[in-house]
């Protein structure tokens, strides 16, 4: 046999060895391309324009796309974790319950404000300098909103308790208010030396007061300058859009890239995919959304004592 002949036939073996069953494209392996999304309240399984999602995520990744409209978060995890859906939003803590549930999901991106804004921080405020840190919580009285409030009351616990701090729910210092409304005015009217708050937060770890319980103090009466801020939690980031970890890697790549570009190309397309957060889509990874698996591990631990 000829050296040309040789090579030519070893050239089709190996053609036909990646074209084979064995390496037939990730698209031809997932078959249709199952996006999960949950309901808003009254809107039963209708998605507000969901042709026009449909036909543009068809477009990013090239193959079959459907949405499966999930009547809660619980039943969007159980989903993604039995590998019926490749690609869930969710909320922060939805996402780290899906994440403690399977192990087996990975965020890509979030969205952020038009402002920069990325998700909300905790803060422990004082006033007129009563409360000098962390040390002097249990010699004043700290207003904390009810125990289903995030920025109120899970974030902070469970921030602190990531910092080793643990603050028992029945600590004598602790002023439980029914609401975070109920809490600033324990604040403002000096039934409490100091509260847990939440503040709008970038990316960037810069504080963005606008809209948060700072502001909402200084409405209420109390100058800036008698607030102090003596502690501040990690990023409780906005919920991110999750793949499957087994997701091809190509997959991952093209749905980053399209959603990233999303509100600078077609902006009417991300008002649709995301109504509530302006500023467009920015990836994300495990690690951001390490607050948001601390105060699951904090809610499943008080959970089991009750």
């Amino acid at each position: 046999m000829s050296t040309a002949l040789k090579a030519w036939t070893a050239l089709m073996a190996v053609n036909a060895f990646w074209c084979g069953p064995a390496w037939a494209d990730w698209r031809d392996d997932i078959g249709t391309f199952r996006i999960g999304i949950v309901a808003e309240p009254g809107a039963g399984n209708t998605v507000p324009g969901l042709a026009v999602l449909t036909q543009a995520f068809t477009n990013a990744l090239g193959m079959k796309i459907e949405f499966v409209v999930a009547h809660d978060y619980a039943a969007l995890i159980e989903g993604q974790a039995n590998a019926r859906i490749e690609y869930a939003i969710y909320s922060a803590t939805a996402y780290a319950t899906a994440l403690q549930r399977c192990g087996c999901i990975e965020p890509l991106v979030a969205p952020v404000d038009s402002d920069g804004v990325a998700g909300i921080r905790s803060v422990l405020l004082t006033r007129d300098g009563k409360l000098r840190g962390l040390a002097d919580m249990e010699t004043h009285r700290v207003a904390i909103s009810a125990p289903d409030s995030v920025g109120g009351s899970l974030l902070p616990l469970a921030g602190l308790a990531a910092e080793h701090v643990e603050i028992a729910e029945d600590a004598r210092f602790l002023v439980h208010a029914p609401s975070a409304s109920a809490a600033e005015t324990m604040l403002v009217d000096g039934e409490a030396d100091a509260m847990f708050g939440w503040v709008r937060a970038a990316a960037d770890g810069q504080p963005r007061l606008s809209g948060g319980t700072q502001a909402r103090l200084e409405a209420s009466g109390l100058s800036a300058s008698a607030l102090q801020v003596v502690w501040t939690s990690g990023l409780l980031r906005y919920g991110p859009h999750a793949v499957r970890s087994d997701l091809d890697p190509e997959a991952k790549r093209r749905l980053t890239v399209f959603l990233t570009n999303l509100k600078s190309t077609t902006p009417d397309v991300y008002d649709l995919l995301e109504s509530k957060h302006a500023g467009g889509f920015m990836p994300v990874v495990s690690k951001d959304y390490a607050p948001a698996e601390a105060i699951v591990r904090l809610v499943s631990v008080d959970g089991g004592r009750r």
